[in-house]
Order: structure tokens, then C-alpha cells, then sequence
């Protein structure tokens, strides 16, 4: 009888660690910390990539606003709300700061740059450059925790269009698909913004339910029954 109380309390401990660390992934936090109201974090950032402008909020008041650079049409930056899980000193590439975002598809985050001529054009890899002496001000003002949303367009996650999405493409609009087959019934993966194998199989059966043409692509009639509609 112990020993089955104890395999109880392990298992429930297990989940328990599990639980936060995925909760920490995705929010910087800890379960305890927001259970317990700890975390007192004033800062909230706003970038606009559509002006090209970073609107630093505390307590709900716009303190601080810099000039930004987003990234191109090939590698744009991740659109939705992030957050800022660590703070680095990089090189002379970055400026000397890295504040580094909780995105799950690839390496993101702010920084400075050796090409301030980028600044205000959608010329980074994804990531949000600022001038040097920007992002050595930010990176001392604003602590681990920081939520950032990052918007572009009139189409939130999808930016200025809807993408015809294929395997192999990763984004915040993959993500966002995602999200909605899982909803649906239709994906059990984890969601991480890659179109992989899983999320094929997906597509497929939710197309085969619909009367869709089979196929890997995702375009404007498949957004349409999963529920997105255009917003011009």
C-alpha cells in the first residue's frame, strides 16, 4: 500500500515538473510565480513592423519609442507575442546585445547591428535590429519576462497575405494553422511552427473530410474552412 502511494506522489511530482517546464517555455515563467503573483514585471514592448517602430510600455504608458529593422519577404520576422528569454552580450554583428525570444522554430530576438543603414527597412533575418547604443539601453532597462509583440498587416499571425504554406515552410502562420487542427481534431503534435510530416497528415485528412482536392499545399479556400477569413 506505501509503495503504491509512493508511485502516486512520483507520478504526480513528475507531471508537476513537467507541467512548468513547458509552462516556462512558452512564458518565461514559472507556474508558482504567476499561481503566487510574483512576477511584478512592469515592461510590455510593442513592435510595429509596418512603420518599423518599437513602443516600450510601463505600467501601460509608452516610455521609450526607437526605430527598428524587421525582417525580409524570405525570412520574416516571427509576427505574435513573445518572450524575452534571455539577454546576452554577442558580437559586433549584434551590436554587443541579444535579447533572445521564446519563438519555437528558429533563433530570434532583438538586437544591434553593423549596418544602421538597415534601420527602418526590412533587411534582418528575422530578427529586430536597433542602433548600437538603442539596444544597449533597452537590454539594461528591460528584464527576462518581457512579453514582445510583434504585428505587421491587417492579417495578425499572417502578416499582409495569407502564404500558401507547403512542407519544409515554418512561421508564425504555420503555427497558427497548427494550432487549429489541433482544435479541429486534426493534428496531435506539438506545435512548433514547422510543416512536417504530422502536420501533413493532417492537412490531409482534414481535406478529405472537407471534399478538398488532396494536396500539401495549404491555400485561400483550406484557410477558409479551417476558419480564417481575409480581413482587408
Amino acid at each position: 500500500m506505501k509503495s503504491f502511494k509512493l508511485q502516486i506522489l512520483l507520478l504526480v511530482l513528475l507531471g508537476l515538473v513537467l507541467s512548468d517546464m513547458i509552462y516556462y517555455r512558452y512564458n518565461a515563467l514559472h507556474l508558482y510565480e504567476t499561481a503566487l503573483h510574483l512576477n511584478k514585471n512592469p515592461y510590455f514592448i510593442h513592435v510595429d513592423l509596418d512603420d518599423y517602430k518599437m513602443y516600450v510600455f510601463k505600467n501601460g504608458e509608452v516610455i521609450k519609442t526607437y526605430p527598428v529593422s524587421g525582417g525580409r519577404v524570405i525570412s520574416p520576422s516571427p509576427l505574435g507575442t513573445w518572450t524575452i528569454i534571455s539577454k546576452s552580450d554577442w558580437g559586433e554583428g549584434f551590436g554587443g546585445t541579444w535579447m533572445g525570444f521564446n519563438v519555437p522554430w528558429g533563433k530570434f530576438g532583438i538586437h544591434g547591428t553593423d549596418e544602421p543603414w538597415s534601420i527602418g527597412r526590412p533587411l534582418s533575418h528575422g530578427c529586430i535590429r536597433m542602433y548600437n547604443k538603442d539596444a544597449d539601453e533597452l537590454q539594461k532597462m528591460i528584464p527576462i519576462g518581457t512579453k514582445v509583440a510583434i504585428v505587421k498587416g491587417v492579417f495578425g499571425p499572417f502578416g499582409d497575405y495569407f502564404r500558401v504554406l507547403e512542407p519544409g515552410h515554418t512561421g508564425a502562420d504555420v503555427l497558427m494553422v497548427q494550432r487549429r487542427l489541433n482544435d479541429l481534431g486534426y493534428y496531435h503534435g506539438y506545435c512548433d511552427g514547422k510543416y512536417g510530416e504530422g502536420m501533413k497528415s493532417a492537412v490531409h485528412r482534414f481535406q478529405k473530410d472537407h471534399k478538398l482536392p488532396i494536396s500539401n499545399k495549404i491555400s485561400l479556400t483550406m484557410y477558409e474552412r479551417m476558419g480564417f477569413i481575409p480581413m482587408e
